[in-house]
């Protein structure tokens, strides 16, 4: 039988920070499968930084959400319904049709992923695009060589505690992180294994990471931008390179926002500013999730997740995520 499902609609145009306003939590009928569909009950949906983004209007690397109708992003569920062969009913599936309870999508739509290898939801952050982010960064858009300074932006949030813990891995032999407050600069250092752990509530950024990088650094992952891009730029090695992966300082911003003011050392220092989306690297996914599952079984990679509960709540996950409230993977967990 058909079942209703709640779903998040983007009904305004966010100016400056989202308001609850901008969102409406809809009812909907879901119908059963067609041929070679499947109807998955999301369990864990994704929030992520670059949904901010998708709220404005205009191109982008990515289409818009449409005002009006569900929003959408990466979800992990349970199969409860197949008209495909491939795919049967009590498959785990990754899928991009989250923000919702329930989706029916066709059977080339849905990806089966392994839950003997980790819990579901690891596909959405350390075993997904979230990790893969990482480990493409480090791999291909901002090499990492042996005995190498890495600074990475951002560093207890989903892609940058993954990313510090695979450069070591990678052969760095100084791993420096960001992030907000003493807690969770802690977390940084104790359970990821960071050498240094900036706090940029402290103000001064480039003075905290020029004597934390008194040799320089050779590669920075940016999760920031705005002042962590010009701290880094100022403290880069010649040939050094940087992956710009994001720049959540400024995805609220209402006016246009200046550029880097040390953008100029990049010319003497032959630095490499290289923007890097996820989808490129998709030819490494095989090979990364069979490496960071292991990795993940024998604990020398951690995950963390900071988890929500309630379909209600997704916004408010959202909101809490760009403010920075999260540590590790932020996650949406539906209960039925």
């Amino acid at each position: 039988m058909p079942v209703t499902s709640r779903e998040w609609h983007l009904v305004a145009r966010p100016v400056g920070e989202p308001r609850p306003s901008d969102f409406s939590l809809v009812s909907t009928t879901v119908p059963d499968p067609g041929p070679d569909q499947v109807l998955v009950r999301n369990d864990f949906l994704s929030v992520d930084p670059y949904m901010r983004g998708r709220m404005n209007e205009g191109e982008s690397y990515i289409p818009p959400f449409v005002l009006g109708e569900a929003m959408t992003g990466s979800a992990v569920g349970t199969v409860v319904a197949s008209e495909s062969a491939r795919i049967p009913v009590g498959s785990t599936v990754s899928h991009f049709a989250g923000w919702r309870e329930y989706a029916l999508l066709d059977a080339g739509a849905v990806q089966p992923v392994d839950p003997g290898l980790a819990p579901p939801q690891a596909y959405l952050g350390v075993l997904g695009t979230t990790g893969l982010t990482a480990w493409a960064s480090l791999k291909d858009t901002a090499p990492v060589r042996e005995g190498d300074v890495v600074f990475v932006s951002g560093a207890a949030g989903a892609v940058g505690s993954v990313a510090g813990q695979l450069a070591r891995k990678l052969g760095a032999s100084r791993v420096i992180g960001s992030a907000g407050g003493p807690e969770k600069g802690a977390r940084l250092t104790d359970r990821y294994g960071f050498d240094v752990a900036l706090d940029y509530r402290k103000g001064d950024i480039a003075g905290q990471l020029a004597e934390a990088a008194p040799d320089g650094v050779d590669v920075y992952l940016d999760n920031v931008g705005g002042d962590h891009l010009d701290a880094a730029l100022l403290s880069m090695n010649r040939h050094g390179r940087i992956a710009l992966i994001g720049a959540i300082s400024v995805y609220n911003a209402t006016e246009p926002v200046p550029g880097p003011v040390n953008l100029p050392l990049a010319i003497g220092r032959r630095l490499t500013l290289r923007g890097m989306l996820v989808g490129d690297h998709l030819n490494l996914f095989g090979e990364y999730v069979a490496t960071a599952s292991a990795w993940l079984k024998d604990g020398s990679l951690i995950a963390d997740e900071t988890v929500v509960d309630g379909i209600d709540h997704a916004v408010e996950a959202f909101s809490a995520m760009m403010r920075g409230a999260n540590t590790g993977k932020m996650l949406v967990r539906l209960a039925h």
